[in-house]
């Protein structure tokens, strides 16, 4: 494990569930327009693999699609971007993307602090509305975009 010096009770319990589930995973609520969010930390550490992002659903469901990842990437499955996959969100297949290291600071807070800076990578899981469209269709409405945020490509810069 990377030389993490825990000074905090929730560092010491990200520490704890690392070391003995694989990842710690975090939820962070919805504020105001942007979407919430759940992301890993430490599958890359255990495991080789890239850490998980996905956007715009409940926390349980997210951290059960967290779990789903983690499981499958110890077990040896290896996930590419650009990769289409079943099994993450029920009947549905979901695409797995590079997330843009500059989305780092702002979505991936634990992650700096496990990995002591940016060198890690993390993967995005994108799924479909239930009629099978995807976020860069046409017929993506404005709101499905906004809460489902592409996280690929640098952000826009705020001028």
């Amino acid at each position: 494990m990377p030389n993490r010096e825990a000074t905090d009770p929730e560092e010491v319990k990200a520490l704890a569930d690392i070391e003995a589930y694989g990842c710690h995973i975090l939820y962070v609520l919805e504020e105001g327009d942007l979407a919430p969010f759940a992301y890993s930390v430490g599958i890359e550490h255990n495991f080789g693999a890239p850490e998980f992002v996905v956007i715009g659903l409940k926390p349980e469901i997210s951290q059960s699609i967290i779990n789903e990842y983690c499981r499958r990437v110890h077990s040896g499955e290896v996930f590419e971007p650009g990769q289409r996959t079943s099994g993450f969100v029920k009947d549905f297949d979901c695409q797995f993307d590079a997330v843009h290291i500059e989305h780092y600071p702002e979505h991936f807070g634990w992650d700096l602090w496990f990995y002591d800076g940016p060198d890690f990578r993390v993967v995005q899981l994108i799924f479909p509305t239930t009629e099978g469209i995807w976020p860069w269709d046409a017929e993506a409405d404005d709101w499905f975009r906004a809460w489902q945020p592409l996280l690929d490509t640098a952000p826009a810069s705020q001028a």
